[in-house]
């Protein structure tokens, strides 16, 4: 069993946001959806051009921590619109992973999980 009131706290206090300022009427999941995806562009564009992008000023990285704040709110604000149990979600998809990617046979290796023998 996963601990989720944290990311139910999330849903709560995202929701009142949107509440407050009468947002609702814009948040269809596709505007989310394509939201969250710009925000997730905006996160990649810090990083362009570094060569691994450890190499981040502080100010820098307090601006991925913003840009990664909007993707995560995009990603509950979504996921509570279209009523998906996100924990869920996790779970089922980690016991998917976990059959393509059994640790011992794939420990060290980032090759997707079709092109193992």
């Amino acid at each position: 069993m996963t601990d989720t009131s944290d990311l139910l706290a999330l849903r709560a206090l995202v929701r009142a946001f949107v509440d407050e300022r009468d947002w609702a009427q814009f948040h269809t999941p596709k505007n989310l959806a394509m939201a969250m995806s710009i925000e997730a562009a905006e996160v990649m564009e810090h990083f362009q051009w570094l060569p691994t992008g450890r190499e981040l000023s502080e100010d820098k990285r307090q601006a991925v921590a913003h840009e990664l704040a909007d993707v995560l709110v995009y990603l509950v604000r979504l996921a509570d619109v279209l009523d998906i149990d996100l924990p869920g979600a996790i779970a089922n998809k980690m016991a998917i992973n976990r059959q393509k990617y059994p640790a011992d046979r794939v420990r060290g290796d980032a090759r997707k999980y079709d092109e193992y023998e």
